[in-house]
């Protein structure tokens, strides 16, 4: 049985990370903060997983089908996408001022994080569906497999990002002016155009 927990653990290991690798408003945020902190990645990670936490726990008592329902769809897509826009355009006004020694985006990783999730409808979406079928896999294993999966889909979430905030830190040197209003531009276009997106999407 052990050995059948860590076969779950891998494949669930690789659907998260399949998961957090598609490129997304959360990637986009974590390269604008990786810039200036190698270790945003972390920290949004940690922030991502501070919303995550409960989801998990409401699909493990049962609230699952709510992830999904109509009303709780609708207040994330609005709230979430204008928030997304709103950090966006943030990046698209400061992007045109030296980037070196300052913030293109205005919260802290952590705060980052958890409106980057909270705001995703499409999070909870995942949560209500592909989440579901995973922890009903950890919990055949008890509270032990449910706390393990836990552990190693948010390892997954915080190992990746902060990859790739590191990776921005220590290349940010071969970032040439135009370089940097090329990258910003297109995280800010990433952002500004899942907000639309989240937004649209809750009258569809």
């Amino acid at each position: 049985m052990t050995q059948n927990l860590w076969l779950f653990l891998l494949s669930a290991a690789g659907i998260s990370l399949s998961g957090v690798m598609l490129p997304g408003p959360l990637t986009a945020a974590t390269i604008a903060k990786g810039y200036n902190d190698r270790n945003a990645g972390a920290i949004i990670g940690i922030g991502h997983g501070i919303v995550e936490i409960p989801i998990i726990a409401l699909i493990y008592f049962g609230f699952a089908a709510y992830l999904a329902d109509p009303v709780v769809k609708m207040v994330t897509g609005l709230a979430g996408g204008l928030m997304l826009v709103v950090m966006g355009l943030l990046i698209f006004f400061t992007f045109r001022k030296p980037v070196e020694g300052a913030s293109v985006m205005p919260y802290s990783p952590l705060v980052t994080g958890m409106v980057m999730t909270g705001g995703n409808p499409y999070i909870f979406l995942w949560w209500a569906t592909i989440g579901v079928a995973l922890i009903s896999g950890a919990v055949t294993f008890g509270i032990y497999g449910l706390v393990l999966f836990t552990i190693v889909h948010l390892a997954c979430d915080i190992a990746w990002d902060q990859v790739v905030s590191m990776t921005v830190f220590r290349t940010r040197h071969l970032w040439t002016p135009k370089v940097q209003k090329i990258v910003f531009s297109i995280c800010a276009v990433v952002l500004i155009g899942f907000g639309v997106l989240y937004g649209v999407s809750v009258f569809l």
